[in-house]
């Protein structure tokens, strides 16, 4: 059932409501389940992410929870999605695992990460192992949208490689930028191809997206970003860190957006803090690359001029394998005619 017939989808709205959740916007199909015309269970269908799963009360402990997700992974596949992932409050996890999910990260009394497969996060670490493991005393990351690739980020990799003995940048994956994944890790790659130290890495569906984050269970907007930033980061220093040994994590300072703000002080918290299960990251805040006039550059500001078509205006702020996409809009065919691996 598609969600944008709106009756249903408002029948829907009033059935998670009354189980106290909410609905996410970006839910192209829901699977339900009726009872007498009843509306007793859905399960929201968002890409490779099952979200917004309700059952009634009187189906609770039954069936009926498997049947639903069996259903949902079905349409995901049809829909080409195999590999799934899903977010559920802590207590629902015992219930999720016997439907065929396993726990990723949990983050106490708020939110859990799962996937559809024991072995997903353990084969992409693997793989991330055995074809850019580089040996070193420091080894560093960094993480970007890179929309678009501006000097800002360039002057934040080449400060950071010269930091460290290998640099790995990993550039999110999801398609919600104003640049499509395949332009923004293309602006990556050909805008640090003169560091001999620096892989670029296709983020991967571990690297979560801010704006695929699903809050239907947490109605605190600010709660929401806080989670978001625990299981984000959480996932990136027990697993991925590990399997690059990677100890160091480099960011930007953030003078204008408060969201970003408070992830880089949650960096801190989630990366820095001993907690025993995974190697601590030391978190390197650099102060911003700025203009002539001593504003800091900014990938917000150069697609601004873009919306204004000054195009002019916006090239002085990015480097020049960037400037392709800006003046013409083609795609840099050096990159894009790379085929992307699907995991690594």
């Amino acid at each position: 059932m598609q969600s944008g017939q709106g009756n249903t989808r408002e029948e829907i709205a009033c059935f998670l409501e009354t189980n106290g959740l909410g609905i996410d916007d970006d839910i192209a199909q829901f699977v339900i389940a009726r009872y007498q015309r009843k509306l007793i269970a859905c399960a929201g269908i968002a890409g490779n992410t099952l979200k917004c799963i309700a059952i009634d009360t009187e189906w609770r402990g039954t069936s009926l929870s498997l049947t639903l997700l069996h259903e949902a992974e079905l349409q995901a596949a049809q829909n080409g999605e195999h590999h799934l992932f899903l977010f559920t409050c802590p207590g629902n996890v015992k219930s999720f695992r016997g439907c065929g999910f396993y726990p990723l990260v949990t983050i106490v009394n708020r939110a859990a990460l799962m996937e559809n497969t024991p072995i997903g996060i353990h084969r992409y670490c693997s793989q991330l192992r055995s074809h850019h493991l580089v040996q070193g005393n420091k080894i560093g990351s960094i993480v970007m949208n890179a929309n678009p690739f501006t000097l800002g980020h360039q002057y934040l990799i080449e400060h950071a490689a010269r930091e460290c003995d290998w640099l790995h940048v990993f550039v999110v994956q999801e398609d919600v930028s104003s640049f499509s994944f395949k332009e923004r890790l293309a602006m990556v790659r050909d805008g640090s191809r003169h560091l001999h130290n620096v892989t670029v890495h296709p983020g991967s569906a571990y690297i979560i997206s801010r704006g695929t984050f699903p809050g239907y269970f947490l109605k605190d907007k600010q709660v929401i970003d806080k989670v978001y930033a625990a299981i984000d980061l959480t996932l990136f220093r027990n697993y991925i860190a590990p399997a690059l040994n990677i100890r160091h994590r480099f960011v930007g300072t953030e003078p204008f957006c408060q969201l970003t703000a408070d992830y880089n002080r949650a960096m801190h918290r989630w990366l820095e803090e001993e907690t025993g299960i995974a190697a601590t990251i030391r978190v390197h805040e650099i102060a911003r690359k700025t203009d002539g006039n001593n504003i800091p550059v900014s990938a917000s500001a150069v697609r601004r001029l873009i919306s204004e078509r000054n195009f002019s205006a916006a090239s002085h702020m990015v480097p020049e394998t960037t400037r392709v996409y800006l003046n013409s809009g083609v795609p840099h065919s050096s990159c894009l005619a790379e085929r992307l691996p699907a995991e690594v």
